[in-house]
């Protein structure tokens, strides 16, 4: 297995300084944000960054990209691209872009999000987002970039079976799943040898996080509200162990993408927590 970290989560970093945490810490590779900067924005993970790649400039920016990653010993596994399988324009830019710099792998999202109001349109979503997938393909297919779906709370794809079933309509050379089990212990939740067996050739990237639920106000009837707070992968509800375990059996030889959002903890001990913690689960 390999290690990387989606920079989603350094948004205080040029690109050349992103690199050079991660390679100095023992990582072997990065995961690039791509996405454009809110206007009058503040800094953030999901703010302003200061490495500004977003579809327009990726392309330009790919022999950057290729000599810094170069540079520093890393691989670049994929782009954490936001846009939906619809959004056909940003979709060839990235792709484009993608190709240039050399990632392998680029995110792609379902056509809508899927919320507690929009319980009666799953299947619009999910006829919207097979077609688009399909229309993605058609530019896509021959690139050498895969496009992968991760499982995220509010989609159609919170799990790995909701996810299979979108992408099982293509073949496995051409599209994966992102397994992230921290985003499924809140939405989508299945038991981890269960997801990984059925997800089988379709699983192409893993996301790592950590957090917990706390026990907010009661309402009037009595009901809890739940809040949840982020951890360390170690202090978090879902065992990572057990993936590690299961990861090992199925011979898994992708990357392990570290996503830590604990906005009052320093970048480099995030990572360097992270990193040291996911080694000791791999030589268990």
């Amino acid at each position: 297995m390999k290690y990387c970290v989606t920079t989603v989560s350094l948004p205080e970093f040029t690109l050349p300084e992103q690199a050079q945490l991660l390679s100095r810490l023992g990582y072997d590779g990065i995961e690039l944000r791509v996405r454009r900067n809110p206007e009058n924005g503040k800094p953030g993970f999901w703010g302003v960054h200061k490495n500004d790649l977003n579809p327009e400039n990726l392309t330009e920016r790919a022999r950057e990209i290729r000599q810094v990653l170069g540079d520093y010993g890393l691989e670049l596994p994929s782009l954490a691209t936001y846009m939906r399988c619809t959004e056909l324009e940003d979709f060839k830019r990235a792709l484009e872009g993608a190709v240039a710099c050399g990632a392998r792998a680029m995110r792609v999202g379902a056509a809508a999000a899927f919320t507690s109001q929009d319980t009666d349109r799953y299947k619009v979503i999910y006829g919207e987002t097979v077609a688009g997938f399909a229309r993605c393909l058609e530019f896509s297919r021959g690139s050498g970039v895969k496009l992968i779906m991760e499982a995220h709370g509010g989609t159609i794809h919170s799990s790995a079976s909701l996810g299979y079933r979108i992408l099982s309509n293509f073949s496995p050379a051409e599209v994966g799943f992102i397994y992230d089990p921290n985003n499924m212990v809140r939405d989508g939740f299945e038991t981890t040898a269960v997801a990984l067996q059925l997800l089988g050739d379709y699983l192409a990237h893993c996301h790592v996080a950590g957090h917990y639920p706390v026990a907010g106000e009661a309402d009037a009837n009595g009901t809890v509200a739940w809040k949840w707070e982020k951890s360390s992968l170690a202090g978090g509800l879902y065992n990572f162990p057990e993936l590690f375990r299961w990861l090992r059996k199925l011979n898994y030889q992708g990357f392990i993408s570290l996503e830590d959002y604990r906005d009052q903890l320093p970048a480099e001990f995030r990572c360097r927590e992270g990193l040291e913690y996911m080694r000791k689960l791999d030589q268990e």
